[in-house]
């Protein structure tokens, strides 16, 4: 058989159904005749995050893949790759290479030198006969530890070339997970149960292990409220009484309250990066219990004063078993839940003047609140896109479900949410699956609602469209005076339709929970659908910037 022809076999073994991608690469002719599904996007960057939101939803169960040309078909897909290595998301990236005879002239791009800094491992095929091996290391990578893409650079010459049979004989790779150490687990539970107001700050790495029961548990048992990063949200239910929300550039007034005072932070499944769209920054003075699945992680960005290694599932577990031992027949008396609501409530009583809007143009936060009284965040998977739409969105919305929410952003580029609800759709067609994106982030990516169409992917996307870049007020204020440099513009509805869609154009906000409802109709008779809001140059953020800078 062809290499390529043992490339599709092994993936079939791995349990892949899909080929995210775009030619040309002789992987797609050879997966489709092994009976995997090719779904080809109209640009490597959009494929790539198609990959990324359909590996986020099945929970890297299997990993997604994506196979493009080299040359140009792997450095258009750069961004994307880029986010699902910051997102930690599991993709088997696989790019073909030049010939060897033309592979190391000058200029000749490398695939496996140019993907080294943004994949957890990046691997070139040099022999045939070395195919198996090859692909055993990299489901391995893609399997186990801190997970991310990786990458295979599939030589033409070599992609096409003869092995026999028992060369490419395969055995899928397994998965294994690390235990934490008894004494640390011991010590976290006696460091929390003796705070004074503990706080707890949760990662993708809760999704990943499927540990959101436990912390659930954690958090009751002990009385701790909640907050995830950005891409950790939905790990913990954001319509429960501990739950503090989403903290990355924006922070709810719950979240604030406890990160300001609180006294012990344990971080779970959260690599603790210091980097503001992922998770706010820690203020100086907090005690750190730090759990992790990399130790990489540990001591990079604070001073951790007790550092665990595992699973963040195993970790909770046997953290729960801890806590029950040393509380004995104590019970907690559920002040803090009380007091998170109590903040909460009066946090959201600031902004129902914002929710509950009727301006015109519309505010985006009215379109947020009417979103969330039409749709069941049970039934639905969403996604913000880089920029307002993230801001607006992730305080307010309430992910009840785990992966009901697809967060992003430590390299984010405008357009990624586009990618991400395709592939999350045919990840679970059962769900309603939204993004919300700019005017401008529509601009990067729009032309793959086509695909959305084509490959029977009924997603809706909501489009805030104001015509402007207002987040970019303050840093383009001369430009803009002198040349309208911030001014964009276009029929997003029109587009939408003629890409093969349903759209709407709303600019009463009186019709936007009717408009909502007949969106999602139209996703349910399988055509993907496009509101777009006409919005005002919303610019209150006011919950944005440093905990230590600015009060909600």
């Amino acid at each position: 058989m062809q290499v390529i022809e043992a490339v599709a076999d092994i993936l079939k073994k791995e349990g892949i159904e899909t080929l995210f991608c775009y030619p040309t690469t002789p992987v797609i002719e050879a997966c489709a005749a092994a009976g995997i599904r090719p779904i080809l996007c109209r640009q490597e960057r959009v494929g790539v995050d198609m990959a990324n939101g359909h590996a986020r939803v099945r929970n890297g169960k299997p990993p997604s893949v994506f196979a493009m040309q080299y040359g140009p078909g792997v450095e258009n897909a750069f961004s994307g790759i880029a986010t699902a290595f910051s997102d930690s998301t599991p993709i088997l990236l696989l790019p073909l290479g030049h010939y060897q005879s033309t592979a190391q002239l000058f200029q000749m791009f490398s695939a496996t030198r140019g993907l080294e800094r943004v994949t957890k491992s990046a691997e070139l095929l040099i022999k045939p006969a070395d195919i198996s091996a090859v692909m055993r290391r990299a489901f391995a990578q893609l399997r186990n530890g801190r997970l991310g893409p990786v990458a295979v650079e599939l030589p033409r010459d070599i992609a096409e070339a003869q092995i026999d049979d028992e060369l490419a004989a395969y055995r899928p790779v397994r998965t294994t997970v690390s235990a934490p150490n008894d004494h640390d687990i011991d010590e976290a539970a006696r460091m929390l149960i003796e705070a004074r107001l503990p706080m707890i700050q949760a990662g993708q790495g809760v999704l990943y292990s499927e540990a959101s029961a436990e912390l659930v548990e954690l958090a009751e048992l002990l009385d701790i409220p909640v907050m995830t990063t950005i891409n950790g949200k939905s790990g913990f239910p954001e319509d429960h009484d501990l739950s503090l929300g989403a903290g990355g550039i924006v922070v709810t007034g719950h979240a604030r309250h406890f990160i300001t005072n609180s006294d012990v932070l344990f971080g779970i499944g959260t690599s603790f990066t210091p980097h503001n769209l992922e998770s706010p920054p820690v203020p100086k003075g907090k005690r750190i219990i730090h759990a992790t699945s990399d130790s990489r992680d540990l001591y990079k960005g604070y001073d951790i004063e007790l550092p665990i290694v595992g699973d963040a599932k195993l970790v909770l577990s046997r953290l729960i078993e801890a806590a029950k031992q040393r509380l004995g027949k104590k019970t907690v008396d559920g002040a803090r839940r009380r007091q998170a609501v109590q903040i909460r409530d009066r946090w959201l009583g600031e902004w129902e003047h914002k929710l509950a809007s009727s301006d015109k143009p519309i505010t985006p936060y009215r379109v947020v609140r009417e979103f969330m009284k039409t749709v069941d965040p049970a039934e639905a998977i969403v996604t913000h896109d880089a920029g307002s739409p993230r801001d607006q969105l992730t305080p307010f919305y309430k992910a009840t479900r785990p992966r009901g929410y697809l967060g992003w952003g430590k390299s984010h580029a405008l357009g990624t949410g586009m990618g991400l609800t395709i592939g999350a759709k045919l990840a679970d067609p059962s769900k309603f699956c939204v993004n919300f994106m700019g005017d401008a982030a529509f601009g990067m990516t729009g032309l793959d609602f086509e695909t959305a169409a084509r490959v029977s992917a009924p997603i809706l996307t909501v489009v805030f469209n104001n015509s402007t870049m207002a987040i970019e007020t303050k840093s383009m204020m001369l430009s803009h005076q002198k040349y309208r440099t911030r001014d964009i513009g276009g029929n997003y509805a029109g587009l939408a339709a003629d890409l093969g869609g349903w759209s709407e154009r709303v600019e009463d906000p009186g019709e936007i929970a009717a408009a909502l409802a007949r969106a999602r109709r139209q996703t349910q008779e399988g055509r993907p659908a496009l509101l777009e809001f006409i919005t005002n140059e919303e610019k209150d953020f006011s919950f944005r910037g440093n905990t230590s800078e600015k009060k909600a």
